[in-house]
């Protein structure tokens, strides 16, 4: 029976189809005529399968933790297939349903859209306008303070404003009147304190020097024609003047010229005066700048002559001098020398915006090429022009 069942068992290893083995056992049955061979082949293979049976029942009780494991798992992963597609069904049709609302919203989408990007830009616009009404006041409080190149800025920017993206404002017309009148004539203000401090401010330290130089003469009323030995001589022009303090040299005029607001702006009147060169950059009012300096420095050079003869004059009667023949010489050598250390200052501060103007002139940013600077000099040839005439005619 053994040899029986080993049979049967190395035809099931042998045949790789179990159907051609149920095939070969019924044509073996189907073959044989005697019944009793039948019962003992039934017998035989009723006896292989029980034993396929127990091998079988073994198995599962020896692997029975790994086989429910095993079929858990693919329990757990079938369900998650099942719950994966039904889920990313309804997301498909989630989405066919989301494109034809959309398709059928997408007009009234781009107009909210649209209206959406009008109304940032109408906020923008009111941002804009009310920073624009706070400029005047703005602007008086900046060149109050005199903080020039700050107001320019202030003020170009307001009247770009008024005549680009607001220019169809109807309610701003007073104001783009008034900022733009303003812009014509600020340049005149800015001229003029140029000027002040290209002829007064360079020159107010030269007469507290003579006024110092008085006090040590104070006690010398009856001197000859002749003594004058105690005086300094007459500076040149080329030398120093008081206008040159530390900071002022050639670097502070050519480097990048910067407003604190939170300093007295003419503390440092070279770098004042380049403030004031790079406004009036700003306003495009270079050719009238420079126009208006050679314009007027001939008549600012005959004010300080006239001033410096009567600073002259005042200290003499302070001393209790009278201006008697025997005195004239004294008092003329007293004026030369004032007069020389005053035109020389001036002739240091043109030196100074003259630097500036040509960073401006010369700058890749200033579009201000083509512009024909005065030279140095010019200066100095109308300062021997008017010494010349006044001497030549008297000093008045």
């Amino acid at each position: 029976m053994a040899a029986d069942t080993g049979r049967y068992r190395s035809a099931v290893s042998k045949s790789k189809d179990p159907s051609g083995l149920l095939i070969s056992v019924i044509r073996t049955l189907s073959n044989s005529d005697d019944v009793q061979d039948r019962e003992t082949e039934k017998g035989r293979l009723e006896e292989a399968y029980e034993k396929c049976d127990r091998d079988l029942d073994e198995l599962i009780v020896q692997h029975y933790t790994e086989l429910t494991t095993a079929i858990r798992t693919y329990q757990s992963i079938t369900e998650r297939i099942t719950s994966s597609r039904n889920k990313i069904k309804q997301v498909k049709e989630n989405l066919l349903s989301c494109k034809m609302l959309l398709h059928c919203k997408r007009d009234e989408l781009r107009k909210l859209w649209i209206e959406g990007v009008e109304h940032k830009h109408v906020l923008s616009l009111l941002d804009e306008i009310e920073n624009i009404k706070q400029v005047p006041q703005k602007l008086e409080a900046s060149m109050a303070s005199k903080h020039y190149l700050h107001a320019t800025d202030m003020l170009v920017s307001a009247v770009d404003s008024l005549e680009g993206p607001l220019l169809q404002v109807e309610g701003l017309g007073d104001l783009r009147l008034e900022l733009h009148s303003k812009k014509l004539n600020i340049h005149l203000v800015l001229i003029d304190e140029l000027h002040r401090h290209l002829y007064i401010k360079s020159t107010s330290r030269v007469g507290h020097r003579g006024k110092d130089k008085d006090k040590g003469r104070s006690t010398l009323k009856d001197t000859s024609v002749l003594d004058v030995g105690g005086l300094s001589t007459p500076r040149k022009l080329t030398e120093p003047s008081q206008f040159s303090t530390p900071g002022t040299s050639s670097v502070c005029a050519v480097q990048e010229m910067r407003e604190d607001l939170d300093v007295d702006p003419e503390e440092n009147s070279a770098k004042f005066m380049g403030i004031l060169i790079k406004a009036l950059a700003k306003l495009k009012k270079i050719p009238e700048t420079i126009k208006a300096i050679m314009d007027r420095l001939e008549p600012e050079l005959k004010q300080i002559l006239k001033r410096s003869t009567t600073q002259i004059a005042d200290h003499a009667y302070q001393r209790g001098e009278n201006l008697a023949q025997d005195n004239q010489p004294r008092l003329l050598l007293e004026l030369l020398e004032l007069l020389f250390d005053k035109l020389n200052a001036v002739a240091q501060a043109h030196s100074v915006v003259l630097r500036h103007l040509q960073q401006i002139v010369v700058s890749p940013n200033g579009a201000q090429e083509g512009i024909k600077l005065y030279e140095q000099a010019d200066v100095y040839a109308k300062i021997q022009t008017v010494l010349q005439v006044s001497f030549w005619r008297g000093i008045p």
